[in-house]
């Protein structure tokens, strides 16, 4: 188990009433798990039952606090509990049975694992005699998920799963959140027990630490005054302690520039003048110079990771570092900090404010800071206007595919949340539609999972059913779960979800683009390897518009720029079903800027053969 975790809260286990425990009651291990889990205010489950697991979907049917929701396969259970967990910041829950069940759930653990996303995933096991003897449908789940959970437990008796159930959405939620693992063996859910609540928990050595060092504090607040060219580098971190208000006050305090990277996109609103943009391989132009230029790097909730980056050893080669993150595994792990502070980033941001109060009321101000760091935002400036985020109309009139996730965030209610896959256009949704509320951008940032958007975007609808909830997915993604359109349609979830379709596997299509010669080796979609037909592209396999139909959503197609605006009111106007619209785009939009991988951030393409120039090369 990691001792390191942040912020996100979930009620912790206690009496039922009157402050003490509520009476004995005889029940089977199974019934004990359903009142465990109503008890910890789990409140949706995502899952499939299975022979190992079906004693425990006995009891779940005559839960009136529990809702059941019966996807069509585990993963999709897993990125649903993610989706349900990044829109109203409680604890996923997600549910399979043993041997393929389980091991179907490893991806969205991980990837949960990778975004620090509060999850419990509970596993039926072979009977606890049965264990080890390969017995049909046996997978050592707890073996296979260590390296990929915060913690897990494998429960054989039936009288433990009270307390371990209650342990698990502690841990999971508490520190840095992450995904636990509860693998409970059959025999334990038939065998009678008695249920008492609150259970006891015993978790010896788990202590995260919330409450920052003062002198840390102060030190880093010293820093702040006395830069000349500060940067706020926020992660996803901020948006899980829940303290966007405080990064407002905080930026705002001292004028220095705010970058968010790809997990904290709303932790800061899109539109404020200090933001500069989203940092990294595909960052702003403005976003990824500014932590090149920085002469300090504030990094709150962030984990400078290779995608923010580039190649390690040139990146922001003039910063000092105040790196605070609840982990402390996270500080000093790629850039070593001057100032490491270990904490909640909502406890440091909130101490942070205090301690750079206090240093402009003693007058220890540089002249950069007196001045609101005016001339370091002449240069941000500058090149803000020089190099804005952009994209070019294909000349033969088709759709761009920038424009219709353009379109589909500004024809959007207020208040939208919008979940991604992975690819190009995640990365056009990152730049091309504005976040200004937290929990309002689902993605997988860590382990860039594709086919997570349609079923994070089904967890995230049955959370927060009175908000609208598009997908934005590219066409290889839809393939991989789509098959979950059919549980939003039959479970009264209306999605909806925006297929951005070139034709391709378009992230890897681009780097066959730059860096194969445009040898588009098995990233062609639409036809297969032996048909050199021009016109394959028109034959549609799958035709998403049928296979939407097919499955109990209404099915759109657009494919010209004059009917892009009536096609998505339409899809916005129908509340009663999910909807999928098929954007029929142009195959060779590319995603800008770019920073190749492997190579250094001052390598950044503003667009294809458009190198940055910032006039400094006498730079000191």
């Amino acid at each position: 188990m990691t001792e390191q975790a942040t912020g996100a809260h979930h009620p912790q286990p206690r009496p039922r009433s009157g402050g003490h425990s509520a009476p004995v009651e005889h029940v089977t291990g199974a019934q004990s798990l359903i009142r465990s889990l109503e008890e910890v205010g789990a409140d949706t489950v995502f899952g499939i039952p299975g022979g190992a697991i079906l004693p425990a979907y006995d009891p779940l049917m005559d839960s009136t606090r529990v809702r059941h929701v019966l996807v069509r396969h585990e993963q999709g259970a897993g990125h649903a509990a993610e989706g349900y967990a990044q829109a109203t910041g409680k604890v996923g829950v997600c549910m399979a049975t043993s041997g393929p069940g389980a091991t179907n759930l490893v991806t969205p653990i991980a990837d949960a694992h990778m975004d620090s996303v509060p999850m419990v995933a509970i596993t039926g096991q072979v009977s606890s005699k049965s264990i080890g003897t390969d017995a049909f449908q046996e997978a050592d789940i707890v073996g296979i998920t260590m390296p990929i959970t915060k913690h897990n437990f494998l429960v054989t008796k039936a009288e433990d799963i009270p307390r371990i159930i209650a342990q698990a959405f502690h841990i999971a939620s508490t520190g840095r959140p992450g995904p636990v693992l509860v693998d409970i063996a059959k025999d334990a859910l038939q065998a009678k027990t008695t249920f008492s609540w609150p259970p006891v928990m015993d978790l010896p050595g788990y202590r995260p630490v919330t409450k920052p060092h003062a002198k840390q504090i102060r030190e880093a607040a010293k820093l702040i005054t006395a830069a000349k060219r500060p940067v706020l580098y926020v992660g996803g971190g901020v948006l899980k302690a829940k303290a966007t208000a405080e990064l407002k006050v905080l930026a705002e305090l001292t004028r220095a520039p705010v970058t968010t990277t790809l997990m904290a996109l709303g932790a800061f609103p899109d539109s404020h003048p200090l933001h500069v943009g989203m940092p990294g391989m595909h960052g702003a132009v403005t976003a990824v110079t500014a932590l090149q230029k920085a002469d300090l790097i504030v990094a709150l909730g962030a984990r400078f990771d290779d995608r923010v980056t580039g190649k390690l050893d040139s990146f922001a080669p003039y910063a000092k570092i105040v790196h605070a993150d609840i982990d402390p595994a996270e500080i000093g792990k790629n850039r070593e900090a001057d100032v490491p502070i270990v904490g909640d980033a909502r406890e440091v941001i909130a101490d942070l404010v205090q301690a750079v109060q206090k240093e402009h009321s003693e007058g220890n101000q540089g002249e950069a800071a007196r001045t609101g760091y005016a001339a370091w935002w002449q240069d941000l400036n500058r090149w803000r206007e020089t190099y804005p985020l952009g994209y070019d109309r294909p000349e033969d009139g088709s759709l761009s595919p920038q424009a219709v996730i353009e379109r589909v965030g500004q024809l959007a209610p207020e208040g939208t949340i919008f979940a991604a896959g992975v690819g190009q256009h995640q990365m056009w949704s990152a730049h091309f539609i504005q976040y200004e509320q937290p929990a309002t951008w689902l993605n997988s940032g860590g382990a860039g999972t594709m086919g997570y958007s349609v079923p994070a975007a089904m967890g995230a609808k049955a959370g927060r059913p009175e908000r609208t909830v598009w997908a934005i997915d590219g066409d290889g993604c839809f393939q991989m779960t789509n098959q979950e359109l059919t549980t939003c349609a039959l479970n009264n979830i209306p999605i909806k979800v925006a297929v951005i379709n070139n034709g391709a596997l378009g992230m890897v299509r681009q780097w066959q683009t730059l860096f194969y010669n445009q040898r588009y080796s098995n990233t062609v979609l639409h036809s297969g390897p032996d048909d050199v037909n021009p016109e394959a592209r028109g034959t549609r396999v799958p035709d998403f518009v049928k296979l939407a139909e097919a499955m109990g959503c209404v099915g759109l197609r657009c494919e010209r720029p004059e009917d892009l605006d009536k096609v998505i009111e339409e899809a916005n106007s129908i509340n009663d079903r999910p909807v999928v619209v098929d954007f029929i785009v142009h195959q060779d939009a590319m995603v800008w800027p770019m920073v190749a991988a492997g190579t250094s951030n001052d390598e950044i393409m503003a667009a294809r053969d458009v190198r940055p120039d910032f006039g400094d090369s006498e730079d000191d």
